[in-house]
């Protein structure tokens, strides 16, 4: 088979598309010839070493995808050859060919597209999980989302406002202002403004939001003077860097509480995963979710996928096609 690997951590020219042997199954696993993968900033970090990674190279990337299953273990009798398969945390995705384990496979229903589940799936079930489990959202709630042009930013924005919620965002550019508006967002400011005063003059109460979604990190503690007493800050990522310590007691004079969230802690069985993508493409098929900015590169241009990817002048979400 044909995979996109790499043998020395480094830049995006350390990728190599070339023939492998085709993957070894253990245990119960399918093998699915890949349609669509999903490239994620976790692919960018194992590249540069910045991630452990086990075993020896040649690495291959790649944790999400959709595909058609090619072989299926004798003893399997629920899935067969020819099913249409979504997967997500599974290694090794970055080829033509992956092993998928049974209890990571999401029976993909015939509307959806490769390509719409492999844009969707680790992003969609990250902002599923933060809109429903990190902090239920509800109608009438006002949210500030961070980086609410990115992938994730965008999928927030949608399912926020699915529930009947005010959204707000914050960009670094007016161009991302303009995505993150056409995703749905009520109002996006810029960092550059003093974006926390103008989230409290926003919020209908003057005293700031009832939730903020921060994945940027070193913002955190502007996240906590953008929400209001009582408030909530869903820290989830440190695009922006590491966020200062937080004090205790003025969570304990506020009344505020910061809560922390990672996807593997809330998708923990088959069952959930195929709940949360099925809320997902439940999403898709009504309207209220939508893909518009899925940028498509051959797995062979990896490098070139990964070089936009680390430049942050992509919006939405980067597939590669086998």
């Amino acid at each position: 088979m044909k995979a996109l690997i790499f043998e020395q951590f480094g830049g995006p020219e350390v990728l190599i598309y070339k023939e492998i042997p085709d993957p070894i199954v253990q245990g119960d696993q399918l093998i699915v010839r890949t349609k669509a993968i999903g490239l994620n900033f976790a692919d960018v970090y194992r590249r540069k070493g910045n991630y452990h990674l086990a075993g020896e190279p040649p690495y291959i990337l790649g944790y999400e995808g959709a595909g058609v299953v090619e072989w299926v273990p004798a003893h399997m009798t629920h899935i067969h050859v020819g099913d249409r398969i979504a997967f997500a945390d599974v290694p090794f995705a970055n080829a033509e060919l992956v092993a998928v384990p049974v209890d990571r496979a999401i029976p993909l229903p015939a509307d959806i597209t490769y390509e719409q589940a492999a844009g969707l799936l680790l992003q969609g079930m990250t902002a599923h999980y933060l809109v429903n489990d990190s902090y239920r959202v509800q109608a009438g709630d006002e949210v500030l989302i961070h980086a609410a042009a990115g992938g994730v930013g965008q999928l927030l924005i949608q399912l926020c406002k699915r529930q009947g919620a005010r959204v707000m965002g914050v960009t670094s550019s007016e161009a991302k202002r303009q995505i993150a508006l056409d995703a749905g967002a009520d109002e996006v400011i810029l960092y550059t403004k003093d974006w926390v005063h103008e989230v409290q003059q926003w919020s209908n109460e003057k005293g700031g939001v009832q939730v903020a979604y921060d994945s940027v990190g070193s913002t955190l503690m502007d996240s906590f003077a953008a929400v209001r007493t009582k408030g909530t800050v869903v820290f989830y990522g440190m695009a922006g860097g590491d966020p200062a310590p937080v004090d205790p007691r003025m969570l304990m004079d506020t009344s505020k509480t910061l809560t922390g969230g990672d996807l593997w802690n809330h998708v923990t069985s088959l069952e959930n995963r195929i709940k949360r993508a099925h809320d997902l493409f439940d999403a898709l098929r009504d309207g209220s979710l939508k893909l518009d900015t899925l940028t498509r590169f051959a797995l062979k241009e990896g490098a070139d996928a990964h070089r936009l990817l680390e430049s942050r002048q992509s919006t939405g979400k980067i597939i590669l096609i086998p």
